[in-house]
């Protein structure tokens, strides 16, 4: 895919980390061939991560993304630094800059331990090669570079492709459950949430995943589904809907027709779609005063019958009959700590890299907190859960 057809969840992000001063913007701009960062003399110029999506040969669409200092001092620099180190849980690929003069201090040595412990391979790139009379023997991991002699930029590109990992294995989002020639029927409400003049990110790539399984991708809003169903003269092999109609959709489609979701299916993309079916279990065992998290990956304007923040707590608390609270976060903001909520229900993550929603659920692991997701929940409160897991027979098996 080119830089305008992949989502920026789906490109490879890759993170540049080090002390103030080590030449990491400098490396990025020589990397990306842009000046994508802001160079300076001055310690700590890059106060906030620095994100750039852009096609890198030869490693394709990525996101490219620069980090304040890992040495930045005082109340504000703390906060840097933290920002920083969340970036970590975004990246599928580190690259830790140090100054080849300096060598490999503290900090950087415990930023290696903590991308050890976190799965993230990285390349140590020491920087400001030039300056040093002589070049030592580069580990396997290692690479000296210079921004300014335009010095292994290019192998460090290469050694950032060889990390890749995600070429070996395409992620599909429906085209493994239908074949050639099959009919499948997409669902979208058309209401005052919905982007003017286009369709949202997971419907898009929904659409062309089935488009190349050679299979027809019929759309329609949920106010014609019924006509839709009965002018097709091929029965469809498959009803996506937004989780937000699934109980009005679940009554229209014929119980021989495959329905499931969009969230659902953006849950198994990101893979955690076993764990959250697990999650769901904890509806049914809620209390009274329990608090309920609900998080997004995209942020948006909320408006009047905002599915997030609306129309799950009616439906949840229709459905358990218990006295709940719930907060909300969107975007990057996910809490450090869960330990004051019951569990986590969060969206399909379809703008949130695979890695970040895996961080998300150890997160929730690791608090010994459920995690589920929108179209899980709903499917779950309108009687359809099993229903709507049926084209997953090995996650089916989670509610025997």
């Amino acid at each position: 895919m080119g830089l305008n057809e992949t989502a920026s969840a789906d490109r490879l992000h890759i993170g540049f980390f080090g002390k103030r001063n080590a030449g990491k913007s400098s490396l990025v701009n020589a990397v990306t061939g842009q000046e994508t960062s802001v160079v300076s003399e001055v310690k700590g110029t890059t106060t906030d991560p620095v994100r750039k999506a852009m096609e890198l040969l030869p490693l394709g669409p990525v996101v490219i993304i620069d980090t304040p200092g890992l040495d930045d001092e005082g109340d504000l620099g703390e906060l840097r630094v933290k920002r920083a180190l969340q970036v970590l849980n975004t990246v599928d690929i580190a690259v830790v800059v140090v100054s080849a003069a300096l060598g490999l201090d503290r900090e950087e040595a415990e930023l290696c331990e903590l991308l050890k412990k976190k799965n993230i391979p990285y390349i140590i790139a020491y920087t400001k090669s030039d300056l040093i009379e002589k070049i030592p023997e580069a580990k396997e991991n290692e690479i000296y570079v210079s921004a300014l002699d335009n010095i292994n930029i290019d192998a460090l590109k290469d050694k950032i492709g060889a990390l890749n990992k995600s070429a070996e294995e395409q992620r599909v989002i429906v085209s493994d459950l239908i074949k050639e020639g099959d009919v499948v029927v997409l669902v979208v409400p058309i209401d005052k949430a919905a982007p003017k003049g286009r369709l949202i990110l997971p419907q898009q790539q929904t659409i062309r995943d089935i488009l190349d399984a050679g299979a027809h991708a019929f759309v329609c809003r949920d106010s014609e589904l019924e006509g839709v169903l009965s002018k097709l003269s091929e029965k469809p092999r498959m009803v996506i809907t937004d989780s937000q109609v699934f109980g009005k959709v679940s009554k229209i489609v014929p119980r021989d027709i495959e329905l499931t979701s969009f969230s659902i299916l953006f849950a198994r993309y990101k893979g955690n779609l076993r764990d959250a079916v697990r999650g769901a279990a904890m509806l049914d065992r809620l209390s009274d005063g329990d608090r309920i998290l609900v998080s997004e990956g995209c942020s948006h304007h909320r408006q009047c019958g905002d599915i997030g923040t609306q129309k799950l707590p009616k439906w949840i608390r229709e459905y358990t009959g218990k006295e709940l609270s719930f907060e909300f976060t969107s975007g990057r903001d996910f809490p450090e700590d869960l330990s004051p909520y019951a569990m986590v229900i969060h969206c399909g993550g379809c703008m949130l890299t695979e890695r970040e929603m895996q961080y998300r659920a150890r997160s929730s692991a690791d608090n010994g907190k459920p995690m589920t997701n929108y179209g899980i929940i709903i499917a779950h409160t309108h009687g359809i859960l099993r229903r709507s897991l049926e084209p997953f027979g090995d996650i089916l098996k989670e509610l025997d």
